[in-house]
């Protein structure tokens, strides 16, 4: 807990230092906004992991790694008639993967790959050639190849180390795009763009500054703010598509936010906004530990008498009260904020249960997020 309240007390410290009132700063588009049309894609599929070292499924528990084993050995032209095979070098797994935005046939991306079955280690296996199809039913991409998997498993005949997931791995670039999205970018009418934070201020500032860049270029205004979240762009009949969404997006906007102050209560972490007001409020915290130490005692018998060993209770209790000044917190700006919650001189906990008494007394001016 010292170590939390030290590096609490150093980033309030920065703050501090901060010269002059907190200003909103501009950032570009690109960050604060992303492009309806340039969502990513889900892709999922399922396949057979081939290759381990017996960690594979057990055959008799995973009854379809044995099925989807004889369909693909039946696809390649080899006869599956006999008994059931004891083999535990497969697993039966799920594969997964995201289909970029704008991605074109004969690109690569990742593959996660998680086992299905009962299989305890996928390290070591290679992913047999996989479909990954989409919400609609097509096949994107095609993945293949070694899976790479970060945790290990040790095991002996009385102990057993395992250290991170071994039963979930990646393919790198396993993944070939073989089909591309039916919509293509340069055939839209118009952009939308998300706000990645939803927020009315933002929204309007944002088709504003959209809208004096078009003004200059080309002669209209083009962006519409449609609520909190999506600005609606209008192509110019002369403009490229491309080249609008780079100039676009570069643009810099001052963002707004709500205040909120967000609380961590199991790690302690406390982030304040810099819109965050507090009205004058008196506090007082202060907190009682009580501390029981056990330490029994040995009482020996005296010599050639015929008592016996024994042991003889004792309790220390010790009752210290700390706290309990009565001090006032005004915040009309970050930096009083976080100075007089410093000058209480309590830990991040203290500081944690005072946030929450003064957002219940309605000092507070901004949402409290307890996570």
């Amino acid at each position: 807990m010292k170590i939390r309240f030290s590096l609490f007390a150093v980033l309030t410290a920065m703050v501090i230092a901060m010269a002059g009132p907190v200003v909103a700063q501009g950032s570009r588009i690109k960050d604060i906004a992303s492009l309806q049309a340039g969502r990513d894609n889900q892709l999922i599929g399922y396949g057979l992991v081939v290759g381990l070292q017996g960690t594979g499924d057990s055959l008799r528990s995973s009854p379809f790694t044995d099925q989807s084993m004889r369909a693909m050995l039946q696809n390649l032209g080899i006869s599956t008639q006999g008994g059931q095979s004891s083999a535990k070098n497969v697993a039966a797994v799920m594969v997964t993967a995201t289909l970029p935005p704008f991605a074109s046939p004969g690109s690569r991306i990742d593959a996660t790959v998680s086992s299905l079955g009962d299989s305890t280690s996928l390290r070591g296996g290679t992913l047999v050639m996989t479909s990954l199809s989409g919400a609609d039913g097509q096949i994107y991409a095609v993945t293949q190849g070694s899976v790479v998997v970060s945790g290990f498993t040790a095991q002996g005949q009385a102990a057993t180390v395992t250290e991170g997931v071994t039963t979930s791995g990646r393919v790198p670039n396993g993944a070939i795009i073989e089909r591309e999205l039916p919509s293509k970018f340069k055939d839209s009418a118009n952009l939308v763009l998300q706000l990645r934070n939803p927020d009315f201020s933002t929204a309007l500032g944002m088709a504003r500054r959209i809208n004096n860049y078009a003004a200059a270029t080309y002669g209209a205004p083009i962006a519409e703010a449609r609520d909190s979240q999506e600005v609606m762009i209008q192509k110019p009949r002369t403009a490229d598509l491309t080249q609008l969404m780079a100039d676009i997006e570069n643009l810099v906007v001052d963002t707004d936010t709500p205040a909120k102050v967000v609380i961590n209560e199991r790690t302690g972490t406390i982030v304040i906004g810099a819109d965050v007001r507090v009205s004058k409020v008196a506090v007082s915290y202060g907190t009682l530990t009580v501390q029981v130490n056990e330490t029994p005692q040995v009482v020996q018998p005296l010599p050639f008498s015929n008592g016996q060993t024994a042991i003889q209770p004792q309790t220390d209790i010790t009752a210290q009260q700390s706290g309990g000044k009565v001090a006032i917190v005004e915040g009309p700006d970050l930096r009083t904020l976080v100075a007089g919650l410093n000058n209480i001189g309590v830990k991040p906990d203290g500081i944690i249960a005072i946030l929450q008494g003064i957002k219940s007394a309605g000092a507070l001016q901004a949402e409290l997020v307890l996570q």
